[in-house]
């Protein structure tokens, strides 16, 4: 059997930053899961430059337990490295490359446990699902989902093994982005009453979302506000005509969300100015995960080896995709987030095998044996 190691090595050495295709990681991997057994659905961007990887165990029915990953890493553009990123390397118990810690330590961990859904008598099925595009927005998990939804029974728990020291991770903020565009008139300086200045609206827009900021609050427990970016005119002796805000918010609730965009949409329908235009586009949409009532995903982690108590992360991940799609979805992985995006980023042996572990244990349950 081919050890979690071996496959983080065979993982690593495929460079799948999110600006490049993941295919090649792909094809190996479902290669190996249809010479197992699996059932393998492969479900592609729109163009067939990447793709998600759904593998599914034991029986064809309800229930069950999604272990959900992601394929893509970050950059490691203008980052220093003490040894190749894309090689794994181990100094002292730790061990080297990027993507070890989020989140590929987890997915070969999964390939590795594989073996034993096969041959196990599961009575409840087990899916793997590796999404691409997570590092980027979380752009491949709603085909993911869908794919899921649509040819197997919808399992009852998704575990996101994002890095979380295998601590239970319960609940996380959300992430919605956007790009909010002005557009007025240009006119030379020497009459501004010609044109139509697009960054006065903009600054105002931009005062009030720090308004809507402060209303919010601060921390992981509160929704937040931030704007990223404002970029507007073409010189110092021309009106400018254009001016577009980039801006997020963090919801705790999807209720939240949609009281920030309701207070967003009626202040830009009456605070601009006739002669300006606006356009608001929404880029990223990442669900928060709530700690659910329904804590089945929770306790069952926690059977199987997860660290208590359950803690608020400070990032987000694909689990508020699996909740909003009914699922008790918690979050539970190897490595830790400090070391995610890092140079140097290192995963620590012991982290490895505490998912080994976990896995195994996960295969007991599904077998409905005792562990």
């Amino acid at each position: 059997m081919t050890t979690t190691i071996a496959l983080l090595e065979e993982l690593v050495g495929l460079d799948t930053t999110s600006n490049r295709s993941n295919l090649t990681l792909v094809h190996r991997v479902a290669d190996r899961l249809d010479g197992i057994g699996a059932r393998v659905r492969l479900s592609y961007d729109d163009g067939r430059s990447k793709a998600n990887i759904l593998a599914s165990f034991g029986p064809k029915g309800p229930g069950g337990v999604v272990l959900s990953g992601h394929t893509d890493v970050v950059p490691v553009d203008d980052q220093n490295w003490s040894s190749d990123p894309f090689r794994l390397t181990e100094r002292n118990g730790k061990l080297y490359g990027r993507g070890v810690a989020d989140m590929k330590g987890f997915v070969a961990a999964c390939l590795a446990a594989a073996g034993g859904f096969s041959a196990a008598d599961l009575a409840r099925p087990i899916h793997i699902a590796l999404s691409y595009d997570e590092e980027v927005g979380c752009l491949g998990v709603p085909r993911l989902i869908e794919d899921l939804l649509t040819h197997e029974e919808k399992p009852e728990l998704a575990i996101i093994g994002e890095p979380t020291g295998m601590r239970l991770g319960d609940r996380h903020r959300g992430f919605l982005g956007f790009r909010t565009r002005f557009d007025g008139k240009a006119a030379h300086s020497s009459d501004p009453s010609a044109g139509a200045s697009a960054i006065y609206p903009a600054a105002d827009f931009v005062s009030f979302l720090k308004s809507v900021g402060h209303r919010a609050g601060a921390g992981i427990d509160q929704t937040t506000v931030n704007i990223g970016r404002i970029q507007g005119g073409s010189a110092i002796n021309i009106v400018p005509s254009a001016c577009e805000v980039v801006w997020e918010f963090r919801p705790v609730t999807p209720q939240d969300a949609g009281e920030i965009e309701q207070l967003v949409a009626a202040y830009l329908t009456r605070a601009l100015p006739s002669e300006v235009r606006q356009s608001t586009c929404r880029d990223i949409h990442v669900p928060p995960l709530a700690a659910a009532g329904d804590a089945s995903a929770l306790g069952v982690a926690a059977a199987l080896g997860g660290i208590g108590p359950p803690f608020a992360m400070p990032f987000g991940t694909e689990a508020g995709f699996f909740q909003a799609a009914g699922m008790s979805a918690v979050v539970c992985g190897p490595g830790s987030i400090a070391q995610a995006h890092q140079p140097d980023e290192w995963i620590e042996r012991s982290q490895l095998d505490a998912a080994d572990a976990f896995l195994i244990r996960l295969t007991d349950w599904a077998a409905c044996r005792p562990f």
